[in-house]
């Protein structure tokens, strides 16, 4: 039990050395998304908002659209993910 201490002891030295991290006033809030059809259809319309996209991206993001409609969210919403920073590089 006394072999515990110093190690009780370093642990608690870390938790008040480290303060918990407190967002700024003027920072945007982080936004959590999670795998289902409604991120889908956010990152559809993000895709679709973009101002001509090419025909290369165009096709990512169908192909992503599909794959989310069919079931297989994770890999739909990395293509449509993928094609989103696609369009915004473009620009």
């Amino acid at each position: 039990m006394l072999r515990l201490a110093p190690l009780a002891f370093v642990l608690l030295a870390t938790q008040v050395a480290m303060p918990v991290a407190m967002p700024a006033a003027n920072e945007t809030p982080v936004r959590v998304t999670t795998d289902s059809g409604a991120y889908c259809q956010e990152l559809v319309v993000r895709i679709a908002a973009q101002p001509n996209p090419g025909s290369d991206i165009r096709l990512l993001a169908e192909e992503g659209k599909r794959l989310c409609e069919t079931g297989h969210v994770r890999t739909g919403i990395a293509k449509l993910r993928r094609a989103l920073r696609a369009t915004q590089q473009g620009s």
